[in-house]
């Protein structure tokens, strides 16, 4: 579903963008207006980053290997970085350089063309609001009950807070680059054209920077949700015969979980039973948290400890919920 999801929301992006892109360039070379130019260049950063994504997605597909034993799932990890940078140097750098430049030598938007820009921006907005739409429906099939900002900060599937991000900043940059340009054509003064640019290229670094971060921890590798960690300690404690000692969660994809925990069995158990007990755990966390495809049980003793510690409670095993808890605590997103 979010795969898929992010996919429609990619497509529906570019084609927006490559429509437009051509419309502002046109508009550009009518009129001369750098809030177009940077627009124009925006469109084309944003059609090259949905293309990253769609390249990424293919990519993360490939299946495991040798040297790859746990797959290429952070591929789509990798290529939403690149995106960020593309936004980052393509787009905002590029406009704040074209701003400087317009400030520079600020001139009016003068001719018979002095309406396109105006109808371009417009229809720009008509259709990036489309594609905003689109990622939007497409984000709440997967986001729940989080906010928005919750949903971009702890998403797993990197494409769609990408595209919702994108899609805002177009929408934003193009209500700057009509304001710019509007103001130009009532005052005949330049400066307004060169103001939207800047703005424009402000936004572009903001979301870029945003982006970045965002995309980092996701390389760096980030753990479950703490929902997911609490389905899994309580797939592992079902039944009371089994439990956790510790356990430790990695995403290998956006949808590939690993899943790794110590569990304590009974010093009279035989390796039959232990073996058993794993297999039935292995089986209900794959029930609970479907994406937990790669599990890694390993059997301890249950050792009681009698030591005296000052009420410090060193040596228990601890429990689902504390486990779920203390997950939600190390997780800096969460």
């Amino acid at each position: 579903m979010a795969a898929n999801g992010g996919t429609k929301a990619i497509v529906a992006a570019l084609a927006a963008n490559l429509t437009i892109a051509v419309l502002k360039f046109v508009a550009f070379f009518l009129t001369a207006s750098s809030s177009m130019l940077a627009e124009a260049i925006h469109s084309i950063a944003d059609s090259g980053n949905q293309l990253l994504l769609l390249i990424g997605g293919k990519r993360a597909r490939r299946a495991a290997s040798p040297e790859h034993p746990f797959g290429y799932g952070r591929e789509r990890y990798i290529y939403a970085f690149i995106v960020s940078i593309v936004l980052f140097s393509v787009g905002g750098l590029f406009a704040l350089f074209e701003a400087w430049e317009k400030l520079q030598h600020p001139h009016a938007i003068e001719g018979d063309f002095w309406w396109v820009p105006l109808a371009v921006l417009i229809g720009a907005i008509v259709a990036e609001s489309f594609s905003f739409r689109t990622a939007i429906i497409e984000s709440n099939h997967v986001r729940g009950k989080q906010g928005w900002v919750s949903f971009v900060r702890t998403a797993k599937q990197p494409e769609l807070p990408v595209i919702l991000l994108e899609d805002l900043g177009a929408l934003l940059g193009l209500v700057f680059a009509l304001v710019g340009v509007s103001m130009t054509l009532v005052t005949g003064n330049g400066i307004w054209d060169a103001a939207g640019t800047g703005m424009i290229g402000l936004l572009l670094v903001a979301i870029a920077v945003v982006l970045a971060v965002e995309t980092k921890s996701l390389l760096l590798g980030e753990s479950a949700t703490r929902d997911d960690v609490a389905r899994i300690s309580e797939a592992i404690e079902a039944g009371g015969q089994n439990r956790i000692i510790h356990l430790k969660t990695l995403h290998l994809g956006p949808e590939e979980l690993l899943v790794a925990a110590k569990i304590s069995v009974g010093a009279a158990e035989t390796g039959r039973d232990i073996a058993a007990a794993i297999d039935g755990a292995e089986s209900r966390i794959r029930t609970a948290v479907p994406m937990a495809r790669v599990i890694y049980l390993e059997p301890d003793l249950h050792r009681e400890d009698s030591r005296t510690d000052g009420g410090s409670g060193a040596g228990q095993v601890p429990n689902a919920g504390q486990i779920a808890a203390e997950a939600g605590a190390q997780d800096p997103q969460a």
